[in-house]
């Protein structure tokens, strides 16, 4: 045997040298139009020959000459497969193109469970939405981009000063929660400023939930919570540039990057600037069309390696924006006074968030994040000076017990408030801020029964000095019948307490004064979600995710906006009652293997309040609602197609009184768009289209949007002793000046043309 040994050894080692001599190279890049796709996986099907692609999306490997086919998959991505003929020389320079979709089940999702989870494991149904559906429908901030998703509907609350907030299965904005890498950063009012001047080449994804999620958030996350996620150096460019104008004359350009401080340090950098200083008057009114906006973001966030790939991440923005509409002829030397009416506001805002993964060898996280919120503004003659500070910080502990997946945490919440009304004043005149500050304890555990079956199982306590303890217990069971059909059932508790910041705005845009009748009760929810996800595959490579739900939601203290008692004032005071949000809504997600992708959306939802028996529907609520993101990609001239819009059934709309002209109900009404992308220059994409195609502004078939837009200071306006106005022959419908009535953006048909610029 020893003698042998010597040539067994030569034997293998000529074996392998042949071998080896006999393999090819293949290698190429994996792409989503021109962007590269880091970490996607190659791999030689029947074979256990695979790579994966590197951070520019590159990738190699060697394999004899032949015929092969290859598999290739990433998260967020269709999956798709390649045949290549591989010759003596090699394959070089193969290009392989993945389609990304909206709706792909495998997408990871952590909004749901604080947890990093595959969407079709999560339990609790989560939306997601990526940069390329952001691109569909290029807008200057978030806010607007969402008027494109299924059951959300941005709305402006103020005809002049256009701020706004989020509805989500018609539920208000106080009632929706946002966030940024899951942290609570704004809510109601703020909602217009958080959700903007975030760069879209840093933004990784938007995981949106439906329904209660006050047991993992508290307050605020009653009706649903936005949660933005910005991207991981690994995978932001070093430098992009987008930028783009309108034929209205609105300029934004957003810009990121990232840099590689030293080894273990990384810095991803963005900034954003938007400008519009274009009075437009359409309508007649004498009043700006669109609020004039001047406003600039800037966005960091950085990231250390430590060891054993522990996290340690903060990130900081600045914003400023200095915005003002009123009537035509207004210029800042008019500002606060009685002259020339005008809204003028300026906010200056500061975030911070950070995450800090603790260096124990269980998987306990920290997390916190501040906010500094100071807004200068004047309504006309009225002043508004108002300070919201926010700091939040939060401990998980992430532990894994056989068939138990745990998570207990802790957070606190401290809340600021002050202005210069008497909200934060003393009986005596003086100066009272707000402060709160509420402690949490919350503990959740997923237990898995089998492959198919899991059950989700919280409970959230918070302690509100205010209100005493308030728990919310939810549940989530996930059936996961096939591997392309999930069914889900969710049911939990919400509740909200008033915030002052949020609800006294309304009155501020208008004539109105806001009066809280008591001490008002936090309000209370119970929710039910049944979720139906499917995914088809058929054989001739079309791909369709099908994700139908249906919601109820019972509130009781519901805090409710009373427009209609008296005109000139808005009342806050618990329901004496109950109120309800019940619904449908599906998505169908289709991607033809021609090119052609289609979104899908529709809602149907009956949302009322009912008093003293008597059911009456919720103001600024439409019942159905529609929307649709229809893209087509020719390759063949490397120019793709993106038709996107919404439409929205009638809603009942803030009328002053009974001789009110103007329409009850909002008529049914859309906004479409289209767009064309040419994608033929290496990291280049040119981009132009027209934005409302219909030209539809809610002053069409009205005979005014804008109560007494010739006199907004009321001097022409007669009152009896109660403060109502009187009918007068200069005031035939005995109306206030009031620029509440409004449902749809004033903004008319207009083009746009924009350029993007990515080096990877």
């Amino acid at each position: 045997m020893s003698i042998l040994k010597p040539y067994t050894i030569i034997l293998l080692c000529f074996i392998s040298i042949s071998t080896f001599a006999q393999q090819a190279s293949v290698s190429g890049i994996v792409l989503e139009n021109n962007t590269p796709i880091p970490f996607a996986n190659i791999l030689v099907l029947d074979s256990t020959t695979g790579t994966s692609s590197d951070e520019s999306g590159k990738f190699s490997f060697g394999i004899k000459p032949g015929s092969y086919t290859l598999k290739i998959t990433a998260i967020g991505y269709r999956n798709t497969t390649r045949k290549i003929e591989v010759t003596e020389n090699g394959l070089k320079n193969l290009t392989i193109k993945l389609l990304a979709t909206s709706e792909e089940l495998e997408e990871m999702v952590v909004t749901g469970t604080l947890k990093a989870v595959r969407r079709s494991e999560s339990p609790v149904p989560v939306e997601v939405y990526s940069p390329t559906f952001l691109k569909q429908n290029p807008t200057s901030n978030i806010f607007e981009a969402l008027q494109n998703v299924n059951g959300v509907r941005p709305q402006i609350n103020c005809n002049v000063c256009n701020t706004g907030d989020i509805h989500i299965n018609g539920l208000e904005g106080p009632y929706t929660l946002v966030l940024i890498d899951g942290m609570p950063i704004v809510s109601g009012l703020s909602t217009v400023y958080g959700l903007s001047g975030i760069p879209n080449s840093l933004i990784e994804q938007i995981e949106i939930i439906k329904g209660p999620a006050s047991s993992l958030y508290g307050s605020e996350a009653v009706g649903g919570l936005i949660n933005i996620i910005t991207k991981n150096t690994l995978q932001a460019p070093k430098l992009s540039i987008d930028g783009f104008v309108t034929g209205w004359g609105e300029y934004n350009i957003d810009a990121g990057g990232k840099i590689n401080i030293g080894k273990k340090t990384d810095l991803l950098l963005g900034a954003n600037y938007f400008n519009y200083s274009n009075p437009i008057d359409n309508n007649g009114d004498n009043f700006t069309d669109l609020t004039l906006q001047d406003r600039i973001s800037v966005f960091q966030k950085w990231n250390f390696q430590r060891d054993e790939n522990r996290i340690l991440s903060v990130a900081g923005r600045f914003f400023y924006e200095d915005r003002w509409g009123g009537e035509m002829q207004w210029t800042p030397e008019y500002r606060g006074g009685s002259e020339i009416y005008g809204e003028s506001i300026y906010t200056t805002r500061y975030e911070l968030l950070g995450k800090y993964q603790l260096p124990v060898k269980e998987k306990m996280m920290f997390t916190f994040s501040y906010t500094d919120h100071d807004q200068n503004s004047v309504y006309g003659d009225t002043e508004y000076l108002g300070k919201q500070r926010i700091g939040f910080s939060q401990l998980t502990w992430d532990l894994t017990k056989n068939t138990h997946d745990i998570l207990i945490g802790s957070a606190l919440r401290y809340n600021y408030y002050d202005d210069n009304t008497t909200a934060t004043a003393e009986d005596d005149g003086s100066n009272n801020p707000d402060k709160v500050i509420i402690p949490s304890l919350f503990a959740q555990d997923e237990i898995s029964f089998s492959n198919k079956h899991s059950l989700l199982l919280g409970m959230r306590y918070d302690y509100d000095n205010r209100h005493g303890s308030i728990y919310t217990p939810r549940m989530a069971y996930r059936w996961k019948i096939s591997d392309n059909d999930i069914l889900r059932l969710n049911a939990g508790t919400g509740f909200r307490v008033v915030n002052i910041f949020t609800e006294e705005h309304a009155a501020l845009t208008g004539s109105r004064e806001v009066v809280i009748t008591e001490e008002l009760d936090p309000e209370q929810s119970f929710n039910v979600n049944l979720n139906y996800l499917k995914k088809i595959y058929s054989d001739n490579g079309t791909y369709v995710n099908l994700d139908f739900s249906a919601f109820y939601t019972n509130f009781s203290n519901a805090i409710i906006a009373d427009y209609d008692t008296d005109p000139n004032l808005i009342i806050y005071d618990n329901l004496n009652g109950h109120a309800v949000s019940q619904g449908i809504n599906g998505n169908i997600d289709i991607v033809f293997n021609n090119g052609l992708k289609v979104l899908l959306g529709a809602t149907f939802q009956d949302v009322t309040n009912t008093e003293d028996d008597i059911k009456e529907k919720q103001i600024l609520t439409e019942n159905f609602s529609g929307t649709w993101n229809i893209s087509y990609d020719i390759n063949s001239i490397d120019l793709s197609i993106d038709y996107t819009g919404n439409m929205y059934g009638p809603m009942r709309l803030p009328l002053l009184s009974d001789l009110d002209p103007r329409s009850e109900y909002s008529p049914t009404w859309s906004i479409q768009n289209i767009q064309f992308t040419y994608k033929g220059i290496d990291k280049f994409e040119f981009y132009g289209g027209v934005k409302n195609l219909l030209n539809w502004t809610p002053n069409k078939g009205n005979p005014f949007i804008i109560a007494r837009a010739d006199d907004p200071f009321d001097e022409n306006v007669d009152f009896d002793d109660e403060g109502n106005a009187l009918v007068t022959d200069d005031n035939p419908y005995g109306l206030t000046f009031d620029p509440s009535y409004v449902y749809a953006p004033n903004q008319g048909i207009r083009a746009f043309g924009g350029l993007r610029y990515s080096l990877d």
